[in-house]
């Protein structure tokens, strides 16, 4: 008789209850592994994936590959251990084209996996080197492989972190198209706002106008670009202003209870080993952009800067709304008005001047052999006509001399010899020229002014000097001439200079703003 016992046994078993799922863990893509590569093991333990990586990164960091055919690679999670002989040989081929300078077109896993080695330290000896070699890939592979740029632009930012590369950051956001997490612009807008001021965006400053700038027609049809110009200019101008006038700039003022800390997990959905820079990072910021009065004061400073520029540029329309104050405003639209004055004359083709140097080596022998023979005593007179030099030879020789300096000379102005323009240009007395004020004056002086006076060049200091002269139209229209530019560049230089230290413009029209003649009233000559 056949025996059905463990036939019914097993009809016994009760499928109608539902498994107990959570019990039952998801595993993680980081424990995908390659079968290969299952048996490795290190100090008795088996390796995680990241770690098996890194430890074949290390030794495959200067193998460097022959010219190889490419191979088709797309993985969800590449490694070494998942690519074949034939596409490991192009990986390390195509590797050495990239160090090279070269970037060839390949596949995005290829270009994951070198990316994976950069980020966990392998194959740069600083950090500086390992951050120029990420944003090469970046910047050549981001409009063949677009799905790049979801990836870079945050490991880019924990790379900067995790090695405290701070000046990075605007880079960063640059390459990105603008983005930044919030916080982290934040941090980098304070310090710009705490530093060099003219690092600022127009990029960076986008999210902290209570406007979408981007649909002004202005900014569409070309206005962002000269925005892009203009802006970084005009907010260091207004900081610095500020910073003078009131003891304030325009960074807002915190508490430090306001300080708040973010804690950042580093390169999420890359092969990285967190034992090397470890899991996360902290860093601190204070909440810029809920500031509103921050926001108000910056969104200002673009509307009057964009209707300056509607005008200069001829584009109708303006922006309403809140405006700037008048003593802001005042201060934006003279400086525009200056400095788009100088870059369109800047833009009209300048006469070029070129020496013949063969002519200007003969011309100075001619000169000298003129020179001793008008100088010859009448005593010798017979020891020169021995040597038949006569008058008609000396004269012959001057016409000579003076043909040669036509002919080296522009046709468009003049080029006759000034004594203290070559001594200057030969750095003779160039070097001890400089602004400086009557003892008594200047003990009364602020620091800034003598900052100014420290950065000025020889030619500024006597443009300076020309401007409280009594003909400073002539006086710098022939200094001009001497330094071979033009009065008008070398004023917007001193407005240069003085934007730098005193935050405001030196000179309006010409001549020294009235507001500071009285600080030159004692200006050694």
């Amino acid at each position: 008789m056949k025996d059905d016992s463990r036939q019914l046994e097993f009809m016994e078993i009760d499928l109608s209850e539902e498994p107990d799922t959570a019990a039952v863990s998801i595993p993680d893509r980081s424990t995908i592994v390659q079968s290969a590569y299952d048996g490795m093991q290190h100090r008795g333990g088996i390796l995680s994936s990241e770690k098996r990586f890194v430890e074949e990164a290390r030794q495959w960091a200067e193998m460097e590959g022959d010219i190889s055919p490419w191979v088709p690679f797309m993985s969800y999670w590449p490694t070494y251990g998942v690519m074949n002989e034939a596409q490991r040989k192009w990986y390390m081929y195509w590797r050495k084209e990239v160090r090279e300078g070269r970037y060839p077109d390949t596949d995005l896993s290829y270009l994951f996996i070198h990316i994976y080695e950069l980020i966990n330290g392998i194959g740069w000896q600083n950090p500086l080197d390992g951050y120029d070699q990420l944003k090469q890939l970046w910047v050549n592979y981001r409009e063949r492989l677009p799905q790049l740029n979801i990836y870079m632009q945050e490991w880019m930012v924990d790379y900067v972190l995790i090695h405290q590369m701070e000046t990075s950051l605007s880079e960063v956001m640059d390459l990105s198209g603008g983005y930044l997490p919030a916080e982290m612009l934040d941090m980098e807008l304070q310090r710009i706002l705490q530093g060099k001021l003219s690092d600022i965006s127009l990029n960076m400053l986008q999210r902290y106008y209570d406007y979408d700038i981007t649909l002004s027609k202005f900014y569409r049809d070309g206005g962002k670009e000269v925005m892009e110009q203009y802006i970084p200019r005009v907010m260091a101008l207004v900081h610095s202003y500020l910073e003078r006038t009131r003891q304030v700039g325009l960074l807002p003022e915190f508490e430090p209870k306001d300080e708040r800390t973010v804690e950042r997990i580093l390169f999420r959905k890359a092969v990285y080993d967190d034992s090397i820079y470890g899991r996360s990072v902290s860093f601190r910021y204070m909440p810029i952009g809920e500031q509103a009065d921050f926001v108000q004061m910056v969104t200002r400073i673009y509307r009057c800067t964009e209707n300056k520029l509607r005008e200069l540029l001829g584009f109708r329309g303006r922006l309403r709304g809140q405006t700037l104050e008048p003593e802001l405003a005042n201060l934006i639209e003279r400086y525009l008005d200056k400095a788009y004055a100088t870059e369109q004359a800047e833009s009209v083709e300048q006469p070029v001047i070129r020496i013949d140097s063969e002519k200007l080596a003969s011309l100075q022998q001619e000169s000298e052999y003129v020179r001793m023979a008008l100088t010859i005593e009448d005593g010798h007179s017979s020891e020169v006509k021995g040597e038949e030099v006569n008058d008609a030879n000396v004269g012959s020789n001057r016409l000579d001399a003076l043909g040669a300096w036509d002919e080296i000379t522009s046709t468009e102005g003049s080029l006759e010899p000034n004594p203290s323009a070559v001594e200057i240009a030969a750095g003779g007395s160039a070097e001890s020229i400089r602004l400086q004020w009557d003892e008594s004056a200047e003990a009364d002086l602020d620091e800034e002014w003598l900052h100014f006076a420290k950065e000025l060049s020889p030619q500024q200091v006597q443009a300076i000097h020309a401007l409280l002269g009594a003909s400073p139209d002539t006086d710098l229209m022939r200094l001009a001439e001497q330094y071979g530019t033009m009065p008008a560049l070398l004023l917007d230089e001193i407005n240069d200079v003085a934007m730098d230290t005193i935050g405001d413009l030196l000179i309006d029209g010409d001549r020294i703003v009235p507001d500071y003649i009285d600080v030159f009233e004692h200006v050694k000559r």
